[in-house]
């Protein structure tokens, strides 16, 4: 009898099915016919090892070796620390095989902290918790049906794509979703050796920042979910907005964190400055940052001395683009601003006499200076911290800023309000007895510099949310840097 072309070719399409689904649920067996569930459950020894059936731990190895482009775990996001895992160790790592098919106390315990990732800022989406509890449902029992070996393959999948979300999750705690090296060895054999005394949740949970900046935002996030009504995932899919915001601050934390217990911390959007030791704020102080058109930079640096009566270096870029057309038009503001102006051989000259109309901001060739006095506009005190960005905190004269809402005004550096007294304090934190200046007698006195014998930490840092006793605060983002990162963390 001749098979219709059409029928055949509906055959071998059937039979390939089937043949790809079997490969895709269980792992080859070497030796032996196959063998089906009861004759499994009946000839299982302890050992749970069957002649015919391949053991949980062949069936990882050969999905690690291969990676087959039919197979489910080639999406794995951390694979490079995966193989490492089981290199350590080729035994499955969170469940038990066949007659035990049980999950055991570490797997439980990973599966509930993926599941509260919401109270990190994450999403347990992102480490595949559904498919990961559809798997474990699974393996409850084997199927009646199930061919040799089923149970097996199932159970090493789930152990796999554990250890992958597990690792992927402890990456993104500590280091944040942006930036994904390759998992170092040493978190590889932490990983193990938490899974085999069980404290594998502490031990992922210790990986975050430190910093008390990160763990008040962290705790006041996980606060918020917890109050009524509704479990987490479903006050996330209410408040998106509200919950990407806070999320996205952590994820700042933890790209940039802080690791000294002493430190000055500016936050931008809250134009202020703290004094931080040991998890307590010791001073507050207003600050004026940068406006959106010249922005204060995000730096890590430290406060090595600062400068009475300074003198101010007007900035090149200020003095081409901003004086020049003013000297163009009329050079007689400079001496009403106390300012000067000096050619490339120091020498002071006449403002008068110069043919401004025929300087360009490309052919500027001058230094322009103010000296100490109530119009400085370094105010009495500089702080000096090393940065690429040239800024630095300083003294303004322009007091009444402070009482602004909106203090995005600067060219880039910080203008701190009650100077004197932050500079007192960085004496006293060293034992230094060195008199300060009065106002008044700062303007009669050439610069001073005070070095410290221990230069301070200084972190400015961009803080949309932060947190504090519990309570939530939102700031403007004054220069437009949230989308972008929102963008980064949460559009594909």
């Amino acid at each position: 009898m001749i098979i219709p072309l059409q029928i055949s070719r509906r055959l071998l399409l059937r039979f390939l099915g089937l043949l790809l689904a079997g490969a895709l649920d269980s792992c080859r067996t070497a030796v032996g016919p196959a063998v089906g569930p009861s004759a499994v459950a009946a000839a299982a020894p302890v050992s749970g090892v069957v002649p015919g059936v391949p053991t949980v731990a062949a069936c990882i190895a050969e999905w690690l070796d291969t990676l087959r482009p039919a197979d489910a775990l080639r999406n794995l996001r951390s694979g490079a620390a995966v193989r490492a895992f089981y290199r350590l160790a080729g035994e499955p790592a969170w469940g038990s095989a066949p007659p035990a098919n049980t999950l055991g106390a570490p797997a439980r315990a990973a599966l509930a902290l993926l599941a509260r990732a919401y109270d990190y800022g994450l999403l347990p989406p992102d480490y595949g918790l559904p498919g990961l509890l559809a798997l474990r449902d699974s393996l409850a029992a084997p199927a009646a049906t199930e061919p040799a070996g089923g149970y097996q393959s199932r159970l090493a999948r789930f152990d796999v794509a554990l250890t992958d979300a597990v690792l992927t999750f402890a990456h993104d705690l500590r280091h944040g979703r942006r930036h994904r090296p390759q998992q170092p060895a040493v978190a590889v054999a932490q990983l193990r050796a938490a899974v085999a005394d069980g404290t594998g949740p502490q031990a992922l949970l210790a990986g975050q920042p430190t910093n008390c900046e990160y763990r008040q935002l962290q705790l006041a996030l996980a606060q918020w979910l917890a109050q009524p009504p509704g479990p987490p995932d479903s006050v996330v899919a209410r408040h998106r907005s509200r919950f990407e915001h806070i999320a996205l601050n952590l994820e700042r934390w933890r790209a940039e964190p802080i690791a000294e217990p002493e430190y000055l911390l500016v936050n931008i959007p809250a134009f202020e400055l703290l004094v931080m030791g040991h998890d307590t704020v010791q001073r507050r102080h207003r600050v004026i940052v940068g406006k959106p058109a010249t922005p204060t930079p995000t730096l890590r640096s430290r406060i090595k001395y600062f400068t009475l009566a300074p003198v101010w270096n007007v900035p090149y870029s200020i003095a081409s683009q901003e004086m020049l057309p003013r000297l163009q038009d009329d050079p007689s503001f400079l001496a009403a601003s106390d300012l000067a102006v000096y050619d490339g051989r120091h020498q002071r000259r006449n403002p008068w006499r110069i043919a401004w109309r025929e300087v360009t901001e490309q052919t500027f060739r001058y230094t322009i200076r103010q000296e100490a006095g109530p119009r400085n506009v370094l105010g009495n005190f500089v702080f000096h911290f090393p940065n690429p960005y040239l800024v630095y905190l300083h003294d303004t004269p322009e007091r009444y800023l402070f009482a602004q809402a909106d203090r995005a005004l600067s060219h880039g550096c910080i203008r701190v309000e009650r100077p004197r007294e932050l500079a007192a304090w960085l004496l006293r934190r060293e034992g230094n007895a060195t008199p300060l200046l009065t106002s008044a007698e700062a303007r009669k006195s050439p610069p001073q510099d005070v070095l410290l014998r221990r230069p301070l930490p200084i972190y400015l840092r961009y803080a949309t949310v932060t947190a504090e006793n519990g309570r939530l605060r939102f700031y403007r983002d004054i220069y437009g840097q949230d989308q972008a990162l929102r963008e980064a963390l949460y559009c594909p």
